[in-house]
């Protein structure tokens, strides 16, 4: 069997197509220097045979703890000495020795870093068996995914002009601020802009239980709202049981639920309806599934997310989702917000994406322009 005979990582300052900001601040703009905000690290595998996979996450420390900077760190001096024992199909014993090496804590360790070399390892199996990564999963259930468009924080012309440039796409995730007046005014905008179409909130960790109800209260009347996702911080479980009692509203949890455990803890504290899914967060794309799994022997439905993705991440995702029933279209943003996805051979058609057949990942990346475009984020 062809093991894994060089490991090399690069990190790339991919621009925004236009400002993107979440409750918590911009995370992106067009012009973006190749600051954490903006940075994205590639991982390159190559077996002995010469076959190669790719990996990929975003670094966005105001969302998770990791930067660009702890994950090529991580990854050249923690994962890859692991990396260098094993095939592309050791993916369980890579995950396992990963955690010795590098504690997982209360949750999971260093899960983005993680995540980029689990795709790397699922492509190059995959390409290395001839098979598709969901045929490496157990089988895709779905050959396309409907995606939600995500819309940030912004005034009430800038929320719908937004609404209304995304008008191919099934659902809106409407970014909320902790601003009672001025999340209301977006609400109502998008509601109206978007005719119907259901409306996903996701405050990013942005609210107080009591605001929150004022918020629900003064948008009771729009009937599209489908959910609201981790309104309090991560850290308050104990808060988004509580909330379930304030509002009519179906909560879903997002940064508080980084793996199957955690989740698990959630559903023990009836902390919430729905769990939102994300690679980057889980470790990988099995851990995912095992989160998958716990929600629906917990009877929470499912969210699809990830975190503005390039074309690696978010071929990856479209692997795990094609297995999954979810409650809303997946909110995967990286065709609408990013300049560049730096790989051929996704198909996009108004909004739905089309699960790859091609081995591995089912996608071309552009090698070439990664590593012209990389950049030295650690010693700059």
């Amino acid at each position: 069997m062809s093991r894994i005979a060089q490991v090399e990582v690069f990190p790339v300052a991919v621009p925004f197509a236009r400002r993107f900001v979440l409750g918590s601040g911009a995370v992106g703009t067009p012009d973006a220097a190749p600051d954490q905000s903006a940075a994205v690290i590639f991982v390159k595998l190559t077996t002995e045979d010469g076959v190669v996979g790719w990996g990929e996450q975003r670094a966005l420390p105001s969302w998770s703890y990791e930067t660009a900077e702890t994950m090529a760190v991580i990854i050249r001096r923690h994962l890859a000495p692991i990396l260098l024992q094993l095939t592309p199909f050791d993916i369980e014993l890579f995950q396992r020795r990963a955690a010795q090496r590098l504690s997982p804590a209360v949750s999971n360790g260093f899960p983005f870093a993680r995540a980029a070399v689990d795709v790397a390892m699922h492509d190059a199996a995959g390409k290395l068996a001839g098979v598709p990564v969901h045929a490496l999963l157990g089988g895709k259930v779905h050959d396309e995914i409907p995606l939600c468009s995500a819309i940030g924080v912004g005034d009430q012309d800038t929320v719908r002009a937004h609404v209304l440039q995304s008008s191919d796409y099934a659902a809106y995730k409407i970014k909320i601020r902790g601003d009672v007046d001025a999340d209301t005014a977006g609400i109502e905008v998008a509601a109206e802009a978007a005719d119907g179409k259901p409306l996903w909130l996701d405050a990013n960790q942005s609210y107080r239980p009591a605001a929150l109800r004022q918020l629900r209260n003064r948008t009771a009347h729009i009937s599209t709202i489908h959910c609201v996702e981790q309104p309090v911080p991560s850290t308050d479980t104990l808060a988004m049981g509580r909330l379930r009692e304030l509002i009519d509203l179906p909560v879903a949890i997002d940064e508080g639920s980084f793996s199957a455990q955690d989740l698990a803890r959630a559903i023990r504290l009836d902390a919430a309806d729905l769990v939102v899914i994300k690679v980057c967060k889980s470790g990988g794309l099995r851990n995912a599934l095992k989160t998958a799994q716990t929600a629906l022997a917990g009877g929470l439905e499912i969210l699809a997310s990830g975190l503005t993705d390039c074309g690696i991440a978010f071929a990856a995702a479209l692997h795990v989702f094609s297995q999954l029933e979810l409650a809303l279209p997946a909110e995967l943003n990286g065709p609408e917000l990013l300049t560049d996805l730096y790989v051929d051979g996704l198909t996009l058609t108004k909004a739905v994406a089309t699960v790859p057949t091609a081995p591995g990942l089912g996608i071309e990346v552009d090698e070439e322009r990664i590593r012209t475009e990389s950049v030295n984020l650690l010693y700059r």
